[in-house]
């Protein structure tokens, strides 16, 4: 089968599309015939080496953590799926012919498996912070960053529990979180007090990582109010950052119930073949997505 790998920690450069050994479902898991698999910014941060903790590598290293499928082979224990199911989910080694997933659920209806890969890891992170953070109905959250995938769940998610969402990104991107239920303003220069004449902020989300944990511990008032994903030195300000995942089937559940009842809807910006990756992950680094970016295979 095709796999994108690479041997030494580096820019997109590293990244390779080699024949490789075909992997086996263990117990527990599914293995799927990949249609699709999402672009997250963990797999270009894993693949420059930066040490998340939760994600050790041994090179050389596969990439890739979620995807679109078709089961073709399922592990011992394992039941409730069977072979030729549309799943989507949570594996390792995605950007490859064939993946192992270690949590899964059935595709809902209407999404194609462009659509579906763009969701494991996104809708786990968007649940997970906004737990984190510790926002409540009725409270108002700042979201730095908020076009992308997570911050693209993370409006919809508050808006169906009744936060008030308002959003950093950029003049292009405007309408797009408006359409997201949030209100919307631009970064750069006087941010912080276009933020403030919104209205008060009682928590707040760093997803973008640029630089602005100080400011957003400002408008909180409190770093224990305000949580990062992106920035790995936000714990210098006392603010924690959020690297090691939750219940990826309990996200699932609840993202295959949102979608069900139109409250959640992230769309796919741009779909590369998967010889492109190295192009993908250059276009994720770059900021500025609106919703996903995936691979098809």
């Amino acid at each position: 089968m095709r796999k994108v790998s690479f041997a030494e920690f580096g820019g997109p450069d590293v990244l390779e599309l080699l024949d490789a050994e075909e992997p086996h479902a263990g117990p527990g898991q599914i293995r799927i015939a990949v249609r699709a698999a999402g672009v997250n910014p963990v797999d270009w941060r894993l693949r420059e080496g930066q040490v998340l903790g939760a994600h050790p590598l041994r090179l050389p290293a596969g990439v890739g953590l979620d995807a679109a499928g078709v089961v073709d082979e399922v592990g011992e224990g394992v039941d409730g799926v069977a072979v030729g199911d549309p799943v989507f989910g949570e594996g390792f080694d995605t950007y490859a012919e064939f993946a192992v997933l270690s949590a899964w659920a059935r595709m809902p209806e209407g999404l194609t498996f462009e659509e579906a890969a763009g969701y494991p890891s996104v809708v786990e992170t968007a649940l997970r912070v906004i737990r984190e953070v510790g926002v409540r109905p009725g409270q108002t959250l700042l979201v730095s960053g908020a076009s992308g995938g997570v911050g693209s769940a993370v409006l919809q998610i508050a808006r169906d529990r009744g936060i008030k969402v308002i959003g950093t990104a950029g003049a292009a991107n405007q309408d797009y979180l408006r359409d997201l239920g949030a209100v919307p303003t631009t970064y750069g220069e006087g941010w912080v007090e276009r933020v403030r004449g919104l209205g008060h902020v009682d928590a707040a989300l760093d997803l973008a990582g640029s630089g602005v944990i100080r400011e957003l511990v400002e408008l909180t008032g409190d770093p224990r109010r305000v949580v990062s994903i992106a920035d790995l030195g936000a714990p210098e300000h006392g603010v924690r950052f959020s690297g090691v995942a939750g219940s990826v089937p309990d996200a699932l559940a609840e993202a295959v119930d949102l979608i069900a009842r139109g409250r959640l809807h992230i769309p796919v910006e741009k779909a590369y073949p998967l010889a492109d990756a190295a192009a993908a992950h250059i276009d994720s680094q770059a900021g500025h997505t609106r919703g996903r970016r995936v691979l098809i295979v």
